[in-house]
Parts: C-alpha cells; structure tokens; sequence
C-alpha cells in the first residue's frame, strides 16, 4: 500500500525531476513468416508486425494517461533479420522496408531488429546481409540496426569487425545530407543481450516468447536530485541513495510493464533499469557524476564515480523485481546527454577517457561523432578495443560512432529530438590497418571454459 508521502514524491519525481518510462518495447518474434520468397517475406513480416503492435501506441498512451507517468517512446524489436531472410540474403531490403512500413503505420518510434549475429564466424548469406545495411538505413526513418561481433564465449569475429568499420562510413556517406544519421541507428556489439528494449540496439531473441513487453525506465534527474540532499555524505552512504532511489524507478517501470503486458496479450518480460539521458537540461548522467563531487565528468576520478553509480543502479532495481534485465545501469552517450556535450566540445573529455569509462558502464562508446574522413580501419580499430572490453569483462559493449561527413574536430553534428547534438571528436591519427587486416577469429579468454 502506498502511503501520501509515496505518492507526493512520485509526482515531484515525473514533474520536477524528468522521471518517465522511457520506452514500452514490445518484442514480436518473425519465426512463423518465413516464406519462399522474400517478396511473400516482406509481406508477411508487415502483417504480422501490424497485427501483433496495433494497440501497442493507443494502450501506452492509455497507462500513461491513467498512471500520470509519461511514457516517451513506444517501440518494436523483432527477430534477427538476417535469419529471417537467410534463403534470399541479398533481398533483405525487402524485409527492412517492410519493417519501415509497419513501423509508419503503426506510429512508433524506432523498430529495432535489422540485425545480425555473427560473433563466432560469419555464414555466406550474412555476409551479403551486412552489406544491405548502408542503404537500408538510408531509405528507412525508423529502422534500427545492430550486429553482434563478439562474446565472451567465442571470441571477437575480427572479418565482422573489419567488415562493420566499412559499413560504418558507408551508411554515413550514404545520409551526408543528414549529418550521417544513419549511424546514429546502427549498434556494433559485443555480448548482446537478447531482452534489451532500448534503440538502436534492441532485437527479439530466438530463446523469447513469441510476443513480449520489455519497458525501459530511466531517471538521471531523479538521481541527481536525491544526491543533492546529501552533499557530504560519503560514497557508502550516497550509494545507499542512489540504490532507494532506483528502487523506487524500477517498481514504477515493474508497474507499468505487468498492465501493459497484461492489456496486450503479451508475455511480461523484463524492466531494464538504464539511466538513460536526453539533451534537456536536469537529465543528465554526466551531471549525477558532478553531483557526487567531479568538477566536471572526464576528469580523473571519472571511471571510479560511474562504476559506484552503475552498481548501485543494478543493485537497487533488482531489488525492486525479479525480472529486471536488458542493459540496466548507466549509459553515457555523447549526444544525448547534456552535461557529455558541454564536456566535449570545451575538450575536457577524450574518446580514450571515454573508452576507460565503458570498462564499468551498461554499454559502451554511444553517440559520438568523429570526423567524416576517418579511415573505415580505424572505425574497425574502435569497434575492436571495445568489443575486447566486453570479452575480457564478460559484459555488454557496443560502439555506436558517427563519421560525420565533410566534419573536423571541432564542428558539431545536430540530430534533433532524444538524439541531440555532438561535437566532432579527435581519434588517434596512427594506423591500426595491418591488425584489421589480419583478420580471423581473436580467441575467447580462458575464463570462458565453464561448462
């Protein structure tokens, strides 16, 4: 039972703290429209996706309304595109349009799932999949794509890697005329998880249900505000704040998640706790790190600051549920969080301090510009080292860059909306070609022998 208090601090959360639900993601399964042609594909994946979300946007806006809590994004992540399209590879456009479509007429967000798996070894008809990818991002608006190069497991697939360096700055030559946006919907991950209802990266894995609402919840300004109450605490004790508060997050999203399943006939899945931020002011993860006593995030004590913020996101949300999941933690994507783009572009932060500070957050290097005539080797190089920090840490890593084309350091890519706006950062000028080249398979480390 809720008390007044309960509710009051609830309410000063969604007014005055930017708490929402960031996203109901409902994750449908392509399995059963496989058809002999990719043409006959297409259309079944339409129908089906417009069949099973079709009062996915009207029944949020309803819990929205009902619950006061607003709900931001309404999305969509189907099965691997690249299994579903696997006897007709170089047709997958199809399917991806398609996609597109249903997600238009649906009035989504993002629908998530133009991916591939290719972390142990790349088959011929993926091969010829990730080459579509370019121009497909290209001619879509709401189609996201992502592909997994490595695990923990088995290893970094470094033919992938060279591979996604090259479709990398071809999607960006590909939409020049929009700062490169199609990188901002293309993820290259290591150890993906299947139940991650966030964009870009977001897909619907082989081992779920058919049908299955995942919510993702986030609240940086609800956390940056509980801190602000205990200035002199010390890290043990602002720990404790941080864990209550994301308590608290969780069973709203935990809320929200149960009804929303329950009204779509779906399967509840997961809550993924992620303080996720946007460009507003008050929204910021940067800003929780300045809370706890940085004079600005990138300085030195950094990493040490989100590694104590992730845990004690991770540690108070599971407490809240039994089913939280996804990426849950701390993301620190450039663009899209305000307090990361005025560290940026005043040169207080690196791609490199940026790198370290992934080796303790949800996912990894997001949303960053870098210039347009970077070498599609060295993209390949970025994609590696951060692929191998997820091997080695058996963690999620993901790598989310944009060349922004015609752009030097110094200049500013815009997006718009939750996407935001980076400043151009420097990468290393030295050649990581001969590496990238050798290609191969880097193998799993020894602690990955469990069974």
């Amino acid at each position: 039972m809720f008390s007044k208090f309960d509710v009051i601090e609830t309410i000063e959360m969604i007014e005055k703290e930017h708490l929402d639900i960031r996203t109901v993601t409902m994750g449908i399964s392509l399995l059963p429209c496989i058809r002999a042609s990719a043409k006959e594909t297409a259309q079944a994946v339409y129908d089906l996706v417009c069949r099973k979300a079709e009062k996915l946007v009207p029944t949020a806006n309803a819990l929205s309304a009902e619950y006061g809590i607003p709900i931001v994004n309404k999305r969509v992540s189907v099965t691997p595109v690249s299994l579903i399209t696997a006897a007709f590879p170089g047709e997958s456009a199809k399917v991806g349009e398609a996609l597109d479509r249903a997600a238009g007429q649906l009035g989504i967000d993002f629908l998530g799932g133009y991916s591939a798996l290719v972390h142990k070894g790349t088959a011929d008809y993926e091969q010829a999949f990730l080459y579509t990818i370019p121009e497909v991002l290209a001619n879509t608006q709401r189609l996201c794509s992502s592909v997994n190069v490595g695990s923990s497991k088995s290893g970094i697939n470094m033919d992938a890697v060279r591979t996604m360096g090259e479709i990398v700055l071809k999607t960006a030559q590909l939409t020049k005329d929009k700062d490169g946006l199609g990188c901002a919907k293309l993820v290259v991950f290591c150890n993906a998880v299947e139940d991650n209802p966030f964009m870009a990266g977001a897909f619907h894995g082989v081992g779920e249900g058919d049908t299955v609402i995942n919510v993702g919840v986030s609240g940086p300004g609800v956390v940056q505000h509980a801190l602000k109450f205990v200035p002199d605490a010390d890290l043990t004790d602002a720990a404790e704040v941080i864990k209550r508060t994301a308590f608290k997050i969780t069973r709203a999203g935990q809320l929200i998640a149960k009804e929303a399943a329950k009204r779509l006939s779906a399967r509840f899945g997961i809550v993924d706790l992620s303080l996720a931020p946007t460009p507003a002011r008050g929204d910021s993860v940067a800003h929780i790190l300045e809370e706890l006593g940085l004079e600005v995030v990138g300085c030195h004590g950094t990493t040490a600051a989100l590694a104590m913020l992730n845990d004690a996101v991770k540690k108070g949300g599971v407490m809240a549920s039994s089913r939280v999941g996804g990426l849950s933690g701390a993301f620190i994507p450039v663009s899209e969080d305000i307090g990361m783009i005025e560290s940026a572009a005043a040169g207080r932060i690196s791609l490199d301090k940026l790198e370290a500070m992934t080796c303790v957050c949800s996912v990894g290097l997001d949303m960053i510009a870098i210039p347009g005539d970077t070498p599609a080797e060295t993209i390949s190089a970025i994609i590696a080292d951060e692929a191998a920090i997820g091997m080695v840490n058996n963690k999620t890593t993901a790598v989310r860059v944009i060349p922004a084309p015609g752009k030097q350091v110094g200049e500013e890519v815009s997006f718009g909306g939750l996407l935001g706006r980076a400043p151009v950062m420097p990468v290393h000028t030295g050649d990581a070609g001969k590496f990238i080249r050798r290609g191969g398979l880097i193998p799993a480390p020894i602690h990955s022998f469990k069974n």
